[in-house]
């Protein structure tokens, strides 16, 4: 699923040669069938059991993308010369990377490249984010996080994040609170942008979340979409669907 920064975010449902405009057909009656194949996103082999976000094992264990710093950026050793692709490191962890306060329904801190920005925000479904800090390659980003997560949390509250739609949160106060307290050799990386960035979503309706939808369990869905948040179709019986999560399985959509 792709998004684009407008007011509200614009959703894309892309599936060569399909372009699904999503926000055109939110408020009306969705069937989701899964027609129980996985492949994997990367080399396109079949597949039982889908690893982070649509690979297959092997990709899995042997993909740049998929290497340990991704998922935690303080263990990522490109910058000694280590990575399971140097050319995609250069290209990817050996970059300008930020550090962030978002506003998820929680606060938050997280880490992404300078090139992701607002992007991740959006996927992640944050109203409102300000940059913390800005680091010359990734492990940086990862240990400012580090010594932040001993006061703020990394994790979003999905019940949360999709019933959020104001707060009340002072995000430059907060971000010179906790520089404060970051390591001195790690404080000259706070930038000096305080610029708070907003996003708006394509929620038209309250739909109180009450469970996340999993295909391999869930194969045939019924219901009526009543919104779109970070990477999740929200429908109006209170479950919702990560998309992400299901990438590189096979369904069949129908409009009502």
């Amino acid at each position: 699923m792709e998004a684009r920064a407008t007011t509200p975010v614009s959703y894309y449902l892309v599936s060569e040669p399909d372009r699904i405009t999503l926000n055109d057909i939110i408020g009306k009656t969705l069937r989701i069938f899964f027609q129980g194949t996985i492949h994997c996103v990367h080399c396109g082999s079949k597949t039982k059991t889908s690893f982070h976000n649509g690979y297959c094992y092997t990709c899995y264990t042997s993909l740049p993308e998929t290497d340990r710093g991704v998922l935690h950026p303080e263990l990522d050793l490109s910058h000694e010369g280590i990575s399971r692709d140097m050319e995609w490191s250069k290209k990817n962890a050996l970059i300008d990377h930020i550090v962030y306060l978002a506003v998820t329904g929680n606060l938050k801190v997280g880490v992404t490249r300078h090139t992701q920005i607002p992007t991740r925000w959006i996927d992640q479904g944050a109203i409102a984010a300000v940059k913390l800090a800005r680091t010359p390659y990734r492990q940086l980003a990862g240990l400012i996080e580090v010594e932040l997560k001993k006061y703020v949390s990394d994790k979003t509250n999905l019940a949360a994040m999709l019933n959020a739609t104001t707060h009340e949160i002072d995000l430059p106060a907060r971000k010179k609170e906790l520089a404060e307290l970051l390591p001195i050799e790690l404080r000259q990386f706070v930038t000096t942008d305080n610029s708070i960035t907003t996003l708006v979503y394509p929620v038209f309706r309250e739909a109180p979340y009450r469970s996340t939808l999993k295909l391999d369990n869930t194969k045939d869905f019924i219901s009526r979409l009543v919104g779109i948040k970070g990477q999740y179709l929200i429908f109006e019986d209170g479950n919702a669907l990560n998309v992400r999560n299901h990438q590189g399985y096979y369904v069949t959509i129908e409009t009502e």
